[in-house]
């Protein structure tokens, strides 16, 4: 649904409006210029984002290395304080590299693409779309570090609860269907979801430790943990649903090194639940649209930069 109004209360209504709006999406490339310019809560020009987005990648992976390399490490803080969510410190390493490697190439276009151009900038405004809640999560991820390696828990937390919670309002609330003829759609859907479904096993592992530190998995965590995952998985499409599966993979595989076999293999079947309804979600309902594509070459006419 698009609403004609006159620019100022256009600005002031989306910001409330988009609170409220839990499973509507918006479309990526029918944005009128205004809401190019002022997308949602977090609207965001292509002049900034150009230059943020960049260096928000930077901080954080500035951050990530101080925290491998430091003394204690990210990894002492980790095997000192365990629980019942804590997974396998490695599959968070094997998920990051690949991870930084779609962050570049969405970077890459970011800066590639020219907004003077209609159908560059139609690609453009589904990168500077996520922008915002990219710069966002950096930030909290980066400053999450320096407060996990100094064992402050409770605190480096907060960076992870406020990251995780506005990821997966970002991908429910703001990411419209992946056009898989689209590249920038694409990266967008990977760069966003991974975002998200990283942020799901360090929303459960960080709270875990920082206020459950050396506890068992009651009753109330074992269902909590599977209807999670269930509803969860039951909105994602391949990309955020294959995230989920794995982030139950590495919290198994934690919890047999913690010597937790039984919790171990229950969350292991939950990963097997959780593949299945994902498969079933998206054979039914298929989650991706095909529409046309553009030409990163295409000679068009230019009009304002700004989205």
């Amino acid at each position: 649904m698009t609403f004609e109004l006159h620019s100022s209360t256009c600005r002031q209504l989306s910001a409330r409006f988009s609170f409220f709006s839990s499973y509507s999406y918006i479309s990526q490339s029918t944005y009128s210029s205004s809401h190019q310019k002022h997308a949602g809560i977090m609207g965001i020009e292509y002049s900034t984002a150009k230059w943020l987005a960049p260096a928000s990648f930077i901080y954080d992976f500035a951050a990530q290395q101080y925290g491998l390399n430091s003394t204690p490490s990210m990894k002492d803080i980790n095997d000192r304080n365990t629980s019942f969510w804590s997974p396998q410190p490695y599959f968070i390493g094997a998920f990051f590299a690949p991870q930084q490697i779609v962050q570049l190439a969405w970077l890459y276009r970011l800066w590639k693409l020219d907004a003077n151009k209609p159908k560059e900038r139609a690609e453009l405004d589904q990168i500077v779309n996520f922008c915002p809640w990219y710069i966002l999560g950096n930030v909290c991820i980066g400053t999450w570090m320096f407060f996990w390696n100094s064992e402050q828990l409770k605190i480096s937390n907060v960076f992870v609860m406020i990251n995780s919670l506005s990821q997966l309002y970002f991908i429910f609330n703001k990411l419209g269907p992946m056009n898989t003829s689209s590249t920038s759609s694409i990266l967008t859907h990977i760069n966003a979801k991974t975002f998200a479904g990283i942020g799901v096993l360090d929303f459960v592992h960080n709270i875990s430790v920082a206020y459950y530190k050396d506890a068992l998995p009651t009753t109330a965590i074992k269902v909590i943990t599977g209807a999670g995952f269930a509803g969860l998985a039951a909105g994602s499409d391949w990309i955020f649903g294959g995230c989920l599966v794995y982030d139950l993979i590495a919290l198994s595989v934690g919890q047999a090194t913690l010597n937790n076999s039984e919790w171990s293999k229950m969350l292991g079947g939950f990963a097997v639940a959780t593949a299945g309804i994902v498969g079933l979600r998206n054979y039914f309902i298929p989650p991706y649209v095909k529409e046309p594509g553009y030409d990163l070459t295409a000679e068009d006419d230019t009009f304002d930069d700004r989205v």
